[in-house]
């Protein structure tokens, strides 16, 4: 099979907009000639991430209970520590989701991307791009005792998936739609540094994975984002190498039981942008047809650092686009339209 993705960049799915028509404008704009498909920004409540996910799929369940509140003064949480602890209710073994928003929204953000494409505002040949937590990050506020929750609420999600999948491929022509897998807790999962999880950090990364990929039409465009988070800091935890991220690419490429068009593995701080033993284990990636996109545009440094990122891991890979480390819409920097045309300039003169 020929790789059906193959452009420069990733626009891995936060951007500084203030709303979905916005950030589909800025996004055509600045990056059409990049990228193979435009996300609606995840602007409003939804720049908090997987923090939607806590406050507007599992807080409202009626089988969760809240046992703590974020001590954040300001009610939102400012790091993975504040977030809100939720528990299942004295008795409860199963829950049940009827409806997920985040489909919601990625349906009525399809609505403005076909507009704005039908007035020649969006290229013809660009996707509608929608990311979707994969259930650990998710579900990460099942702190109160994880080993006992979180199958459970695992079970309800895995569920809730298979459904919203079909709904959302139902409302979004398949040929339309690119699906991005985000994964930053799973990673952090399996490098052992969160302490409210238990043993099975593998299990409960390649489970989903075997189970879930399959659902999507061969039609969709299907990618993978690994990065280790940006809740607050970028990023919230550094590996040693990209071992950890090559492992979970190569099952995944080898395990979705379909086609993975495209794999994303977040990169170093910009301190690290000459360690060769940091981008080593790219020798051991195994992409097949997927394109990969390493996450070396980093918000500080500019042309410079990306070039120095893109020639040390050249050493190991000889064939790849790059992408921001995460999404960019929660970075440092006052101006979003300005952000987005140095994030632009950055990778065009990097690549020229």
């Amino acid at each position: 099979m020929s790789p059906r993705v193959t452009s420069d960049l990733l626009l891995v799915g936060s951007v500084p907009a203030a709303s979905t028509a916005d950030a589909l404008r800025a996004g055509a704009a600045n990056f059409a000639d990049l990228v193979f498909a435009l996300p609606d920004g995840e602007t409003g409540p939804r720049r908090a991430w997987v923090g939607y996910e806590r406050e507007r799929l599992v807080r409202p369940n009626p089988g969760v209970v809240v046992v703590q509140e974020t001590e954040s003064p300001t009610g939102i949480p400012r790091h993975a520590y504040e977030t809100p602890v939720f528990g299942l209710g004295p008795g409860v073994t199963e829950l049940q989701w009827d409806s997920w928003p985040r489909i919601d929204d990625a349906i009525a953000g399809y609505q403005v991307f076909s507009a704005l494409r039908a007035d020649g505002v969006i290229p013809s040949q660009l996707r509608f791009q929608v990311g979707l937590p994969f259930p650990s990050s998710a579900l990460n506020g099942f702190k109160a005792d994880f080993a006992a929750d979180y199958p459970v609420a695992e079970r309800a999600f895995e569920d809730l998936v298979a459904r919203e999948l079909r709904r959302l491929t139902a409302s979004i022509p398949p040929a339309d739609l690119a699906l991005q897998w985000d994964l930053a807790y799973e990673t952090q999962d399996l490098e052992g540094v969160l302490a409210w999880t238990c043993e099975g950090a593998w299990e409960r990364f390649a489970g989903p994975v075997t189970r879930l990929t399959r659902l999507i039409p061969e039609d969709v465009l299907v990618g993978y984002h690994l990065c280790y988070g940006t809740f607050p800091e970028w990023p919230m935890y550094e590996a040693r190498d990209m071992g950890l991220l090559v492992r979970m690419a190569n099952f995944a490429i080898a395990n979705s039981g379909r086609r993975v068009d495209w794999v994303h593995l977040a990169g170093p701080r910009y301190l690290r942008s000459e360690d060769r033993s940091f981008f080593r284990p790219l020798v051991d990636l195994e992409p097949g047809d997927a394109r990969v996109f390493l996450g070396i545009v980093l918000p500080i440094d500019g042309v410079a650092g990306l070039r120095r990122r893109q020639a040390t891991a050249s050493r190991y890979l000889a064939d790849f686009g790059v992408a921001m480390y995460c999404g960019f819409g929660r970075q440092p920097g006052a101006d979003g339209t300005e952000t987005m045309r140095e994030h632009a300039h950055v990778v065009r003169t990097a690549r020229g």
